[in-house]
């Protein structure tokens, strides 16, 4: 047990559908399996292919390669003391040896999407339907608008001295992503043999599931149909959930190999085609070259990035190689990054995953993300696909927070997302100056600042009296710390939040500029533009005097909130660091230094900023436990690492000739070393060691690290 290395690694396909499991190579989250699919991309993520159980028989003895947690606390077989080496990249390679065999299995996923030069954008932005770019031919959805391909690659190799018989024996399912799967007689599963290839079909009461097939280069497949009860899922078990599983085996392949020989499998979804080509041990070699290409062409390395770092012996102590001169960090987390970009179909555009295993698309986390994942990488088309995207469907002055999967109306429960896109959409201008699009998307603008100046859902209205903007409305969230229990907010946030009004003001400066060059370009009609640009800068002189009844003079700090009655809360945030961070900022360098002195002293960490002093009555020191529990410590001291981002902004602004007294090495570790390997945890516990805990891989935590890290 304690050789066990459980940190984490995960594949995507840039539609949602993802393979994720352990260094080694135990599942112990409901979130681990070789093909969850994404029926309705990103969402509808459905496990349909687990892993294959191996073991490899040499001279007559058979030794089994699979590592198992069980229900009942045991952990059988026991492969993983067998297991010398893994690697992560460029893809996940596991090396299982003795002293006279060796046999390495990696994993590919192929990207299942052709990005096109503005994510297919007309002129209306819409999305036309791309073709697959793999070269095996696209596998099609049931109701998809489009062709996708969601498939994974795995390829075994074998070397020794004597002939060697593998066998892989299949474990399947088909369940949603969040639940486990148990046996029963209403679950069955059929299976169709072919040439090299079985077709498998979920049948649940009555209801055909989702088609899939699994073929491979060489082997005999054995139909052996049997259910494997009771696995075990420790880190569920850890958080209060659902911690057992059954799988389904219809059968195993068998695979005679001589030294330097290797078998090639490739699981995809829909039913078999007769026109897909050949599948050969090339196939996998070409996918990972392709990834790498693709990746090339998007950041523009000159050369495919090989091998950054690698876990070896059979103790896991990690070596780290020296990496070379065209593949350095920066080259990984843009490598990160990338998994977050996704194709939603219901919006047919393209959006961001907030994180792995078990969110979707946010849009605040992706408005916030946005910089770092497509501003700092030149990634332009991207960016304004998704901008474009948010903005068309503003609806009440507000921008979504959440699309729905089918059919409807997206999620409008968001005070900030529509201040974030303002923000972000400012920083896109900066950066591109592309005045078109902003007149394209100025009447959007407009939309969101009537809507806040008259009023709008949730009692969302910009004061009259201070020009402060303000919220009302019981049993929500509304803000990014937004858990609610029940019908009550964690960390209720009612009236007027620092950081929405250091938005409102930052997004007042912004209309202001730009109805002002709007009007130099001769977009509309000159003289009405002044007028707003004039209007919208006075707005925003009194709405940074009124942002003073924010400031805490005994404190030295900000109030995070004005309450509706007018009450202050005093708990020292990050939401006034967040407020300093803002591309226009409404407070003075005086108070901007005191600020920044406090939340060095209270909030900092290696890996982030707490969202909560540890002095205060309501500070919870660790994220753990079951979901209440959990939540209600999610916000009360808990560690963000996004929020490394905004600090570093800050003190650049207020202390630019001071060094940053942060430490990027432990940042670095982690995302090489720890939790994820070759991603940034969601959140830490505000205690130290500060454990990693949340999602194991979130967009807005790798995004702030690649707009600052060198």
């Amino acid at each position: 047990m304690l050789d066990l290395d459980t940190r984490e690694w995960v594949l995507t396909n840039g539609l949602g559908s993802f393979a994720s499991g352990t260094v080694s190579d135990v599942r112990t989250r409901t979130y681990h399996g070789w093909l969850f699919t994404a029926t309705n991309p990103p969402s509808g993520r459905t496990l349909l292919f687990s892993h294959l159980e191996a073991s490899l028989e040499v001279l007559g003895s058979v030794v089994a390669l699979g590592t198992n947690f069980w229900g009942n606390g045991q952990i059988e077989p026991t492969g993983y003391e067998l297991l010398r080496s893994f690697d992560i990249s460029p893809v996940p390679k596991w090396t299982w040896g003795q002293d006279n065999w060796q046999l390495t299995r990696q994993l590919v996923m192929p990207y299942g999407w052709e990005e096109s030069s503005e994510w297919g954008q007309g002129e209306q932005g819409e999305i036309s339907n791309a073709p697959c770019p793999m070269p095996h031919a696209p596998c099609p959805m049931p109701n998809a608008p489009g062709q996708f391909c969601h498939r994974i690659l795995i390829h075994y190799r074998y070397e020794g001295s004597h002939t060697a018989i593998l066998r892989l024996r299949l474990l399947i399912a088909e369940r949603d992503f969040h639940h486990q799967q148990t046996a029963g007689p209403k679950l069955q599963f059929s299976q169709m043999l072919g040439q090299q290839q079985v077709c498998l079909q979920a049948i649940n009461s009555g209801r055909f599931g989702i088609p899939w097939h699994l073929r491979w280069t060489q082997g005999n497949y054995q139909p052996d149909a049997v259910w494997y009860w009771h696995y075990g899922l420790p880190e569920e078990t850890k958080r209060g959930l659902g911690d057992k599983e059954d799988l389904y085996s219809p059968g195993y392949l068998i695979v005679t190999l001589q030294p330097g020989d290797a078998v090639t499998l490739e699981a995809q979804v829909g039913f078999p085609d007769l026109t897909l080509s050949v599948l050969t041990d090339k196939t996998f070699a070409e996918a990972v070259e392709a990834e790498q290409d693709r990746l090339s062409q998007i950041f523009g390395w000159g050369e495919r990035g090989r091998n950054q770092f690698k876990i070896q012996n059979s103790k896991f102590k990690i070596k780290e190689l020296l990496p070379p001169a065209h593949s350095p960090l920066s080259q990984q987390l843009l490598k990160a990054s990338d998994q977050f970009i996704v194709y939603r179909a219901s919006i047919a555009g393209p959006t961001v995953i907030a994180g792995y295993h078990w969110f979707n698309d946010w849009g605040r986390d992706t408005l916030i993300a946005l910089p770092g994942l497509a501003l700092v990488p030149q990634r332009f088309d991207l960016a304004k696909g998704v901008l474009r995207t948010f903005g068309h469907y503003c609806r009440y002055g507000l921008i979504p927070n959440a699309f729905p999967d089918v059919n409807g109306e997206p999620i409008y429960n968001s005070i900030d997302a529509a201040l974030w896109w303002i923000e972000t959409l400012g920083l896109y201008l900066e950066a591109t100056q592309d005045w078109n699009f902003l007149a394209e998307q100025f009447p959007v603008i407009q939309q969101i600042y009537k809507a806040f100046v008259g009023g709008t859902h949730f009692n969302i209205q910009v004061d009259a009296t201070d020009g402060l903007v303000s919220w009302d409305a019981r049993g929500v969230a509304l803000t990014w710390m937004d858990v609610v229990i029940g019908s009550h907010p964690v960390t209720p946030r009612y009236g007027k939040p620092v950081e929405i009004n250091a938005l409102w003001y930052s997004a007042l400066c912004w209309l202001s500029q730009w109805a002002e060059r709007l009007s130099q370009l001769e977009y509309g009609e000159p003289v009405r533009l002044t007028k707003q640009a004039q209007r919208y800068a006075q707005q925003a002189q009194h709405v940074k005097t009124s942002l003073q009844k924010f400031w805490n003079p005994q404190l030295g700090y900000l109030y995070d909130t004005i309450e509706p009655d007018d009450r202050r809360n005093f708990q020292i945030r990050p939401n006034a660091v967040l407020a300093l961070s803002l591309h226009h900022c409404g407070f003075s360098e005086q108070q901007g230094c005191q600020i920044l002195d406090l939340a060095t002293a209270s909030l900092l960490t290696p890996y982030g900023l707490r969202s909560l002093d540890p002095g205060d009555p309501e500070y919870k020191g660790k994220y753990q436990g079951n979901q209440e529990q959990r939540d209600r410590a999610y916000h009360q001291g808990t560690v963000w690492a996004w929020l490394i981002g905004p600090y570093i902004r800050a003190w650049q602004r207020f202390y630019p000739q001071r060094s940053l007294p942060f430490d990027w090495q432990p940042l670095r570790d982690h995302f090489l070393f720890d939790a994820c390997l070759g991603s940034i945890s969601e959140i830490f516990d505000g205690d130290s060691p500060h454990t990693p805990r949340g999602a194991i891989a979130q967009a807005w935590s790798v995004a702030e690290v690649i707009r600052h890290i060198k």
